[in-house]
């Protein structure tokens, strides 16, 4: 009487380990709903399966319980849960294997103790284990493979799809297996060779991709908020602009005042001083570019605040190859990390940084090049920052000219750390 409750037991637990493992690989969300949902449901099966077993036996329940228990849960994961029939049907085949260790470890026990009933209850020990370890290290793991791609989950499921069928085809439908022949017990280690080999190549080109897709997201949030610094700056010299011309009245009504008293002088040197504070204000025009002009102008008044001298020489077309975004991007980064290093210098008559943009051939040309204090460190042909939060500058920089087919170095000569593009 206790074998034999002990043997329900094991088939109970089976069941319910497998649909458990399953229904957590497809993303079941752990409430208690679903907790009594998936034990009602496990319940159903059993049931139908000690039908079976009454009705047809041993054998036959066997050979039919793919049809009374793993399709019944891949049908209740897809309904239920409401997932695809590729996840499902994958949820269904990686816990089948997953069912293996404590099949293997109860066999093993059992044969220890020469028990029958001590098989159960190794399978049962190790099912209650395996869950735990499951859940705790591999769910979520699991889940994010299957969910990543369909090209993912359909490798991801190849071996244990492959396993399911030999498993079936090889024990319960026939004996091939046991009957020793080579092909038999050749067949699933070739299979798990062959898919390991061709999952870890795709493994790579997949963590590769999503290293190119986080490279170019930290790129493109660099771009945006460097973007966003220099228009900040543009808007608030418009402000000021604005004020002036707000204020005009107030200036006319002054130069009237004197005017009427008669006092040249004073007249003179107010406009001067208000000529200064608009050219403090206005862009320079380096070139017909007036995204050039804005970017140039904020960056020479940084320079001087900095006591940098800034050299600029422009020989440009009307149209660049660069939208208005990217061209801020790529000279506020270079100009922006020319600054800096030029700030580091102690002798401030060597804080020099030269500009030249000019096209030739139909192509656009920049070279940017400045004094530094401490010698560059490059890392196959770019710059590096030791310090952290630094280094997107030049990634930036790098992704903008190849995306518009171009060319670029960077060099130390003479002295001169050298940024040069060509597109």
């Amino acid at each position: 009487m206790i074998e034999t409750v002990i043997e329900f037991s094991r088939y109970y637990i089976a069941l319910l380990f497998g649909t458990a493992v399953a229904v957590s690989f497809a993303g079941l969300v752990r409430t208690w709903k679903n907790h009594l949902a998936v034990g009602c449901f496990t319940v159903i099966l059993f049931i139908l399966q000690i039908i079976f077993l009454a009705s047809f036996g041993m054998e036959v329940t066997l050979k039919i319980y793919p049809l009374i228990s793993h399709l019944p849960v891949a049908i209740f994961i897809a309904l239920y849960i409401k997932r695809s029939w590729l996840i499902s049907l994958t949820s269904v085949f990686v816990s089948f294997l997953c069912c293996q260790p404590p099949r293997w470890i109860g066999a093993v026990i059992g044969e220890i103790f020469d028990s029958a009933s001590m098989d159960h209850v190794g399978y049962i020990a190790t099912a209650f284990l395996m869950y735990w370890l499951l859940h705790r290290y591999v769910v979520m793991s699991v889940r994010h493979l299957m969910e990543r791609s369909v090209k993912s989950c359909l490798l991801f499921g190849a071996i244990p799809a492959f396993y399911y069928l030999f498993d079936y085809a090889t024990i319960v439908y026939t004996d091939f297996l046991y009957s020793g022949a080579r092909v038999a017990v050749q067949f699933m280690p070739f299979v798990t060779s062959a898919f390991y080999f061709v999952f870890v190549l795709m493994y790579y080109s997949e963590t590769q991709k999503q290293t190119r897709i986080q490279r170019e997201r930290d790129i493109l949030d660099t771009q945006f908020r460097q973007t966003q610094t220099e228009f900040n700056s543009l808007k608030q010299m418009q402000q000021i602009a604005a004020s002036y011309r707000h204020d005009m009245r107030h200036h006319f009504a002054l130069l009237q005042g004197l005017a009427a008293k008669g006092q040249i002088e004073e007249i003179k040197k107010y406009l001067q001083t208000a000529q200064s504070d608009m050219d403090a204000i206005t862009p320079v025009r380096y070139c017909q570019n007036e995204t050039v002009n804005l970017i140039l102008s904020n960056f020479a008044t940084k320079a001087k605040q900095s006591r940098v001298q800034l050299e600029i020489d422009l020989k440009l077309t009307d149209s660049l190859p660069f939208s208005d975004t990217e061209l801020c991007s790529l000279l506020s980064n270079a100009l922006e990390n020319a600054i800096q290093a030029s700030e580091h210098i102690f002798d401030s008559n060597k804080r020099i940084i030269r500009l030249r943009m000019y096209s030739k051939n139909n192509k656009l040309c920049i070279d940017i090049r400045n004094r530094y204090q401490l010698e560059p460190i490059f890392q196959n042909g770019m710059p590096v920052s030791k310090e952290q939060g630094h280094g997107f500058g030049t990634k930036s920089m790098d992704y903008i000219v190849e995306k518009n087919g171009g060319v670029y170095q960077f060099s130390v000569e003479d002295g001169w750390f050298i940024f040069q593009a060509t597109t």
